[in-house]
Parts: structure tokens; sequence; C-alpha cells
């Protein structure tokens, strides 16, 4: 099951580069809330009940719902429901997506360690390289938003490959991951006014 799992979430980043609409990066990142759910309840069966909890907690409650919801706000706020016009194609940057996926499981295989999951290493990667692409392949301050919460996932995820044999290095990833979450949306949420969340309009 967690490997089904695992695919779906590589499907979620891979789907990124194809999506038109900021509706839709909103959706895949409550999908991956839940999938992050589901991989940290069949994943983490040795760590204790508390944490567990509070893993679960996190990644259904924060990730699956309030961050959607407030993505949704900020983009109805913006009044920019599509991705830049001058972003790269969405045909380029599957291309590199898939080539983001192949450098990951290279560099994942040349980091292999005994302590640490290679599947959850390789989707690590993958997830981190998708944040940055989605980062600067585009213009808009609510694609690098969301490119940012990718990459929170990729931190959640890195927690996961060494969770059992450190459940408190999982514990303080899933703090940190909270504390930056609540505050770029924040920040953003705050100072988006309509129609003014593109970067070139920030240097007038």
């Amino acid at each position: 099951m967690i490997n089904y799992l695992i695919v779906l979430f590589a499907i979620t980043l891979i789907y990124f580069a194809a999506a038109e609409r900021l509706i839709i990066y909103s959706r895949l990142i409550g999908m991956q809330g839940v999938l992050l759910c589901g991989i940290a309840v069949f994943e983490l069966r040795e760590v204790n009940t508390a944490n567990l909890i509070f893993i679960v907690a996190e990644s259904l409650l924060f990730k699956a719902i309030l961050i959607p919801y407030l993505l949704g706000r900020i983009i109805k706020k913006s009044g920019v429901t599509k991705v830049h016009s001058l972003a790269m194609p969405g045909f380029y940057l599957l291309i590199l997506s898939i080539f983001a996926l192949l450098s990951s499981v290279i560099l994942a295989n040349a980091l292999i360690n005994p302590f640490i999951n290679t599947i959850y290493m390789v989707i690590a990667l993958f997830t981190l390289f998708t944040g940055l692409l989605l980062i600067v392949t585009h213009r808009l301050i609510i694609s690098h938003l969301i490119g940012f919460l990718i990459i929170e996932n990729a931190v959640f995820i890195f927690s996961l490959a060494i969770g059992n044999e450190m459940p408190m290095l999982i514990n303080i990833g899933i703090l940190l991951d909270l504390f930056v979450g609540v505050l770029i949306l924040g920040f953003f949420g705050m100072r988006l006014k309509a129609h003014t969340n593109e970067l070139t309009m920030l240097k007038d």
C-alpha cells in the first residue's frame, strides 16, 4: 500500500509541470498532504502513539486542509487564476521534471546509507527539485509560494526517511514545517493585493 502512495505522490509532482491553473496547484498541495499522512501512518509504525498522532494531525489538518484553504483565499484575493504567460511552457517544464526525477534516483543511489530509506530519499530529492523548478521557471509570487510549500513537503519526506531511527528529528522537522508554512502564508496573504502578484511589479 505504501508503494502506491509513494507513486501517487510522485505523479502529483509531475502534474505540477503540466498544470496551468493556480487552483490546481492548491488542490495538488492538499492531495500531497493526504498522501503524506497515509505514508506516515504506514511507515512510522514503530513510533510511539503520541508522536504518530501529532504527525498525522499536522499532515492531515495543516497540509491537506488548512494550507489549500488559505491558498484558495490568496488566489481569489490576488485576482489571478492562471500561470503567467511568460512562464516556461509546460512541455519543457515536464521534461525538466523527468530529468529531475532521474537526477534524484542517481543522487540517492550515490548516497546510499543503511540508516536511510533510499526510496524516500529519491522522492524527497525529487520533491525538492520540483519546488525549485517551480520557483525558477515561474514569475508569479503565488507560484513561488507554492514552490516553497513543495520544498517543505520535501523536508517532511526527508524526516520520514529516518523517522523510525530518530523520531525526535521528524518532530523537529514538522515543527519547522508548521512555523515556516504559517510564516510564508501569513506574509504573502497580508501583502498581496488584487492583480499585484508579479515580481516585476515589486520593483516599482
